[in-house]
């Protein structure tokens, strides 16, 4: 099992940054993959990245060239950064990682961008 605490999200104008984190409650250098996914109202959760344990990493279009995920083993934290925000990115941002054949979430964090 695996816990996941996201944190970061807030209230950002259009143009802005915001860094996401995500800290599990295990080393995740045995963590296969870990990712962002967010959800908007009435859209369906959407993959926003991922990134595997050896650091090969996968973007959604919508977010290529303006997000950036990375992994800090040492501190068993995933980061998102976030720039050049658009209002359509607004959402409940998640934290998810497949361990074990399992994939696990984290609460999520809300993430508001206005225009």
């Amino acid at each position: 099992q695996v816990q996941l605490v996201e944190s970061g999200g807030g209230l950002v104008q259009a143009g802005g940054s915001l860094r996401l984190s995500c800290a599990a409650s295990r080393s995740i250098f045995s963590i296969n993959a870990m990712g962002w996914y967010r959800q908007a109202p009435g859209k369906q959760r959407e993959l926003v990245t991922d990134i595997t344990s050896s650091g090969r990493t996968n973007y959604a279009d919508s977010v290529k060239g303006r997000f950036t995920i990375s992994r800090d083993n040492r501190k068993n934290t995933v980061y998102l950064q976030m720039n050049s925000l658009k209002s359509e990115d607004t959402a409940v941002y998640y934290c998810t990682a497949s361990f074990m054949g399992n994939q696990h979430w984290g609460q999520g964090t809300q993430v508001t961008v206005s225009s």
